[in-house]
Order: C-alpha cells, then structure tokens, then sequence
C-alpha cells in the first residue's frame, strides 16, 4: 500500500472518529462503532491504530493542526468584518475536506457531550471562537451567539452538502448565510 493511500484511509479513520467522538463522546464510542463507520473490520481498524486513545490522540492532533491552519490565515487581519469573512472561509473550506473534524471542533458549541474533547471549557472549540475574537466568559453576548449560530449553520450546511453532493455548488451560499449571522449582511 503506498504511503499517500495509507495517509488517505488514516484521514477518513480519523474524520469518522471525530464526527462519532463529537456526537456520542468519547467514553460512548467504541472501536467497533468506528470500524463499522469506516468499513473496516475491528482488527483492520487496529492495524491501523492500535487503541481507541491512539485514535483520539491522533484525532486531537489532527484538529490542532487543521486549528492552526486556519488562525494562519487570519492572524495579519484586524477584527471586523474582512477577519471575519477569511475565518469563515477558511473553516468552510475546512470543513469540506473534514466535516467529523470541524463537527469535533465546534462540538462543545453546538451539541456538549462532555467527554469528546476534553469538556465545554477548553480545547478546540474555544480555540475557534477566538477566531472571531469571542471570550465566552466576557461580556459581548450578541457577539457570542452570533459566531455560534454561524458556526452552527456553517457545520449543519456544510453536512448537508456534502450528503448531496453540492459542496461547490452550496459553497458561496453557505459563506453568505454565515457571514449574514454575525451581522454583516450584504457585505
């Protein structure tokens, strides 16, 4: 097997992962539960990696990376609205290529299960929500709630094209509604 074509099944073994750690936690989900998700058998999921915390730990990184991809991006932008429209397309594109990883990075935000990162307080989420340059701790709720519903349709559509096979085709429309959320309508 080529090295490229391991690192692609890795890549699908971990989306999957991250999309069942997101939704059901990571006590909830079995090695078998991500075996099935994939089509692999359980040994074959084990050849690939060796426990369900070899997955998570390599889950974990791979967000962490994909995390600092993004803040890349935007780190030369000032708040406001051109920051805010680069994050999202950034994260949108993100989330197309890794729709169970951005669902494990805003998991926290959008359905809390209290294992699947490492709790609502800390970890990946939180990180994105600094994107947009939210403290959920301090005082700027509309803008709170804002990123959060942008970020709550940016991962509900981009699911859902990619279940219909119209990530390109819904591309421009999903940045727009997103970017409509956080108040920058017609920009």
């Amino acid at each position: 097997m080529t090295r490229a074509f391991r690192q692609q099944i890795d890549d699908g073994i971990l989306d999957a992962a991250a999309a069942l750690f997101a939704r059901q936690g990571f006590a909830k989900t079995s090695v078998q539960d991500i075996a099935t998700a994939v089509g692999l058998s359980k040994a074959g999921l084990l050849h690939h990696f060796p426990t369900k915390d070899a997955i998570h730990e390599a889950v974990l990184d791979l967000v962490g990376t994909l995390g600092g991809r993004v803040a890349d991006q935007i780190a030369d932008l000032p708040p406001g609205p051109a920051r805010d429209r680069r994050a999202l397309e950034t994260v949108l594109d993100t989330a197309a290529a890794h729709p169970g990883l951005v669902s494990l990075m805003l998991s926290p935000a959008l359905h809390p299960a209290p294992d699947a990162i490492g709790g609502p307080a800390d970890g990946p989420a939180q990180a994105v929500l600094a994107l947009f340059g939210v403290d959920p701790d301090g005082p700027d709720v509309d803008r709170e709630v804002r990123v959060v519903g942008a970020l709550s349709a940016l991962a509900v559509l981009t699911i859902a094209a990619h279940q219909h096979d119209k990530s390109s085709a819904w591309r421009p429309f999903i940045l727009q509604t997103c970017f409509d959320a956080l108040g920058h309508p017609g920009a």
